[in-house]
């Protein structure tokens, strides 16, 4: 291995590679011919022969992660002195284009490959290395003068490598893509509460009439419920916070230097300016997936409070004619082939199917996390996976929900008066009045005879004045303003 700088130039050569067929690689089993047109080298090109399952390829922040794992792997090497500076340099450079995934296209490896994540930790030092001895005109597969292995991951393994980015490309799909959704749906829901603060409408449990709420309380109660799910889920980034990098193969930190691992986390939390420390005990780190299985669970908690309030807005929403009819749902696309007018409640209906995935993927996350054995939890790349699908839908979805549902939804207020002036459950306030027994012989005769509650009331020997005193909706949404005497009662 060549360290002379002085025997290399470094160039500003663009990114690609002009060449035709394959060349021949080797690693530890052999050679391998792999296209002359890609940066990977011989174990990428095994995985890919191996792991030709299916569709699903190792999501790309996965290896935009990796990039800081490299590029702060290489700095701290270099302040050791373990590493020449033109070397670290030349992999920072490169790293730098894996953060911007200007090297996506070289990461074509399948989720379901080796379950330590070996083949993926390959691919970008194979790529790093051979995109740095392009960078100095020598010759794509030598490993000279940078070595994917010696050089890229010097002081590193594969098992504490890639919790570490697995960690990383989490913090930031959550960070920048899903909290941001949340906080905007959570924020449209709450102006609608405020907007409906004194609509008055009819309640309902178990599906049937209830008391009275204004429309502000219920949505109130929406928006509670997302803010209690973000909170949730932003406590279990803590975890998240700490890397597994400095364990290398078992969690005992052989063959990195005393701080590895502190001096890397510090580094990669100088570079993302997220607070990434280093996992107080590697052992727990790379023998377990605990960190991932919480944030999973607490997508669940996301897509659990979600599907509630979806499924709430499409009943709400039912209709026109048959159906509630409470919340007029915007109109953004026909709903049927063969019914002319038919409009359905879309974006309702796609956040439930998002939410039923988010909620099996859960599942497979939790059973991954569970077959961790002795050292190492050979179920990372379903794991990672999954959460980063979670993470992707859950935003997109809260977006769409948000801009095409939320923000347009209005309601359908002759409806709600309708249905306030023909309920029956208002009976509860005359029920410390008049007594639980007499105020439940109203209820079934209003019922029983199709009349209003107030017309069965006045029937049943109840005086008008105390009736129009008491049975006031608004105030029964608000007890404490109401006027609850005792006496009154007729006959």
């Amino acid at each position: 291995m060549n360290d002379d700088r002085k025997s290399y130039t470094v160039r500003d050569v663009p990114i690609g590679i002009d060449a035709k067929g394959t060349r021949t690689e080797a690693d530890s089993l052999g050679k391998v011919d792999v296209p002359a047109d890609r940066y990977w080298g011989a174990q990428t090109q095994r995985s890919l022969l191996h792991f030709d399952i299916g569709d699903d390829r190792m999501p790309k922040e996965v290896y935009h992660a990796y990039g800081y794992v490299k590029k702060a792997a290489a700095i701290v090497n270099a302040r050791a002195g373990r590493l020449p500076d033109w070397k670290a340099q030349l992999i920072e450079r490169v790293a730098d284009e894996v953060i911007a995934g200007e090297l996506d296209s070289e990461f074509p490896l399948y989720v379901w490959q080796t379950g330590s994540g070996t083949q993926s930790n390959m691919n970008v030092n194979e790529v790093i290395s051979n995109r740095a001895i392009q960078l100095v005109g020598g010759e794509l597969g030598s490993k000279i003068p940078v070595h994917p292995n010696d050089d890229v991951n010097m002081g590193q393994s594969s098992n504490d490598t890639f919790p570490t980015a697995m960690h990383i490309a989490a913090v930031t799909a959550i960070d920048r893509r899903l909290l941001p959704s949340l906080t905007g749906l959570h924020d449209a829901i709450a102006g609608k509460s405020r907007q409906w603060a004194d609509v008055v409408k009819i309640g309902r449990t178990h599906l049937e009439d209830a008391t009275p709420l204004t429309v502000g309380q219920e949505w109130s109660g929406y928006a509670a419920q997302l803010q209690d799910s973000v909170v949730h889920l932003t406590s279990t980034m803590a975890g998240l916070y700490r890397l597994a990098m400095g364990g290398t193969a078992v969690g005992t930190g052989l063959n990195a230097p005393p701080g590895f691992g502190t001096d890397a986390a510090r580094v990669i939390a100088q570079l993302t300016r997220w607070p990434y420390v280093t996992a107080p005990n590697k052992f727990a780190a790379q023998g377990s997936l605990d960190a991932l299985v919480r944030t999973s669970a607490a997508l669940r908690g996301i897509a659990v409070t979600l599907f509630k309030f979806a499924n709430d807005l499409r009943w709400l929403g039912s209709g026109p004619r048959t159906g509630l009819h409470e919340l007029d749902l915007p109109a953004n696309e026909p709903g049927s082939s063969i019914m002319p007018g038919k409009v359905n409640p879309t974006q309702a209906e796609a956040t439930l199917m998002v939410c039923i995935q988010v909620i099996g993927s859960d599942t497979a996350v939790a059973m991954a996390g569970s077959e961790g054995n002795f050292e190492l939890n050979a179920f990372r790349p379903i794991v990672i996976s999954n959460v980063l699908h979670s993470v992707r839908i859950l935003a997109d979805m809260t977006d769409h929900l948000r801009r095409f549902l939320v923000e347009g939804v209005r309601l359908n207020e002759e409806r709600l008066r309708g249905n306030v002036d023909r309920s029956v459950m208002m009976v509860t306030a005359l029920s410390p009045v008049i007594g639980y027994d007499k105020a439940s012989e109203i209820a079934h005769f209003a019922i029983d005879h199709d009349l209003t509650l107030k017309d069965a009331a006045l029937q049943r020997g109840v005086d008008e004045e105390l009736y129009d005193r008491i049975v006031v909706p608004a105030n029964m949404t608000r007890p404490g303003t109401a006027d609850l005497v005792s006496g009154g009662a007729r006959g």
